[in-house]
């Protein structure tokens, strides 16, 4: 099995969101010992620094994996429960422009509520460098939605080794089954998403 690089970036910035991040790197933690090796590394930043969290965005990694309010009445917006800390897909995109690199995640996990709108879509879609596999929510989630999402997430991303496709098609299959193993445990729909994004017009020219 090939290593994996899972960036997890906290945003949400309190108790809760710290202890949901210490829950996802558990479960990858708990993978790596069982394959008795590195499976995945594992890059975590809890940050209010605009240029810290920008570099965590644009850094290349197998599944970005974002944990903090989701907000979308103004401009898709993720923020931290204080309210102090908040970052726009379209301040991200421009920022991003300028420094000529987009994200580069063969997968994006927004772990936030209401991040699968079309509107979030949309501002997503400004700021890629390249195709990626984008998991968002249909409407608001907890602690329980989210814990139990992901741990069938890594369960199944982390099962394949990689062989005959390319990792944001891993990363669709394996939300594909959390899914499913969401409905089956909780006997509701699944609230987390999966599409595959391509960049918009913008974004190909701003990272050409």
């Amino acid at each position: 099995m090939r290593s994996r690089r899972v960036s997890l970036l906290d945003i949400g910035l309190d108790s809760s969101f710290d202890a949901a991040m210490a829950f996802v790197q558990a479960t990858i933690q708990s993978i790596n010992v069982h394959y008795g090796a590195s499976a995945v590394d594992i890059d975590f930043v809890r940050s209010r620094d605009p240029d810290t969290v920008l570099t965590a965005f644009t850094a290349s990694c197998d599944v970005l994996h974002v944990m903090a309010h989701g907000d979308h009445e103004i401009a898709p917006t993720f923020s931290s429960t204080d309210g102090r800390t908040s970052i726009s897909l379209d301040q991200l995109g421009a920022r991003a422009a300028d420094q000529g690199r987009g994200i580069s995640a063969a997968a994006i996990l927004a772990d936030g509520c209401r991040t699968g709108t079309g509107a979030w879509q949309k501002a997503v879609r400004d700021c890629l460098q390249d195709d990626v596999t984008y998991i968002g929510t249909s409407s608001m989630i907890g602690w329980h939605e989210s814990t139990v999402f992901c741990s069938a997430f890594y369960g199944a991303l982390l099962r394949n080794k990689g062989k005959g496709s390319t990792a944001a098609e891993q990363a669709q299959n394996a939300a594909e089954r959390a899914q499913t193993a969401y409905v089956t445990l909780t006997d509701r729909p699944c609230p987390f998403k999966v599409v595959t994004l391509s960049p918009s017009r913008r974004a190909v020219a701003a990272f050409a």
